[in-house]
């Protein structure tokens, strides 16, 4: 096990005030790697102004540029890629002999493969632990979803359908609360109309559940009734050259611009350019979970434009049918091509849809989702 870049930050106060409760953060999933969970955390651990934290996470390339200029105190574990879910034995390891040093007054474990550090330092040290819950993991993992709850002190879940999977699945914490994941607001929405017809999807090419392959299919009944229609698929992953290939058997691969991984102010500049977003995320075949929120709805939501999403698991808590977007059958080709269609020929009802989501967005602004977990972790301190 290699230790690598502990970065500072000040956990001193002011003289006269009782020093910040500190808080140990474990998680395998943390920025400069990108994604939902990433951002979730970093945002989490930047607003919590109240206490010292400490963040113990994995070393990812261009880890030592990013914690120089982030200002947090992360302590990085080196373990290599080829490990897979390995690598979360030497976090874990590393997470516990942090707790020695650091001596937390509370724990937040922000993935269920670093509840055994969090179980170890509660029991060794006393501290209690808040646990964070998704979905995928529930399904992919239950028996370490189960020994997660039965662990914690109390538990943050980011959807109905998420805490619906623990009820039924593992014996969730005796406090369950539901907090879903912030967005971040533009401060700038104005932006020229699209040059063509315009959807856009925000995702990894690597779960199927996302729902490219329908939206292969339905970009064909699409172009029926919009010919100038352009598909802007945005990420990159292992689906990629299915994906391109299932196009161009279709024959709508002209009608499709692949993207890939991008910067977020790319993403963000398509997010004002596009007419709606679409991504009919479905239940995986024979497997729980899915889609345990959809952060990207909202962020569309935030920027003014409509949705086209799944009528399944998390994107229910996440989208308002009828008010922010469509919800439609995932697994639906037509329904999800008719869902396009309807929003890119009828501007009004997408104008509708799409202020509708920019009040809602609000609503999941990350100060006001901070202060929930902040209030959470305060009252089990408080215990």
């Amino acid at each position: 096990m290699n230790y690598v870049g502990r970065m500072s930050g000040s956990s001193s106060s002011p003289a006269g005030r009782e020093p910040a409760p500190r808080l140990l953060v474990l998680t395998p999933d943390f920025p400069p790697a990108r994604g939902g969970i990433q951002v979730l955390l970093h945002r989490l651990v930047s607003g919590l102004a109240g206490f010292d934290t400490s963040v113990v996470t994995l070393s990812r390339e261009g880890s030592a540029a990013f914690d120089a200029e982030s200002g947090l105190s992360i302590r990085r574990v080196a373990a290599d890629e080829r490990l897979g879910a390995g690598r979360n034995i030497p976090l874990n390891l590393a997470a516990f002999d942090e707790a020695r040093r650091f001596r937390p007054d509370l724990t937040l474990s922000a993935h269920i493969v670093t509840s055994p550090a969090a179980a170890a330092v509660r029991r060794a040290l006393g501290v209690r632990t808040v646990q964070y819950f998704y979905a995928k993991e529930i399904g992919d993992k239950p028996r370490l979803a189960a020994f997660a709850a039965r662990h914690a002190d109390a538990g943050i879940s980011i959807s109905s359908y998420t805490s619906e999977l623990l009820r039924t699945r593992a014996a969730s914490p005796d406090l369950l609360r539901l907090i879903a994941p912030g967005v971040d607001l533009p401060e700038d929405v104005a932006a020229p109309a699209p040059e063509r017809p315009t959807f856009l999807t925000v995702s990894r090419l690597a779960d199927r559940y996302k729902g490219h392959d329908v939206l292969v299919r339905a970009l064909v009944r699409v172009r029926e009734r919009v010919p100038d229609v352009e598909w802007i698929v945005i990420g990159d992953g292992p689906l990629r050259g299915e994906i391109e290939q299932l196009a161009r058997d279709h024959g709508v691969a002209g009608s499709i611009r692949f993207l890939g991984s991008v910067a977020d102010e790319q993403r963000n500049a398509w997010l004002l350019r596009t007419n709606l977003l679409a991504m009919p995320s479905r239940l995986p075949e024979g497997r729980l979970a899915g889609e345990g929120f959809g952060i990207v709805y909202l962020e569309a939501g935030a920027y003014g434009k409509p949705v086209v999403a799944g009528n399944v698991a998390g994107a229910l808590d996440a989208v308002i049918d009828g008010e922010t977007g469509l919800l439609v059958d995932p697994r639906d080709h037509v329904a999800v091509g008719d869902a396009i269609t309807r929003l890119l020929l009828d501007p009004g009802l997408a104008a509708r849809f799409g202020a509708a989501g920019a009040l809602r967005a609000r609503e999941f602004a990350w100060p006001v989702m901070v202060e929930r977990v902040e209030s959470l972790l305060r009252e089990q301190l408080a215990r």
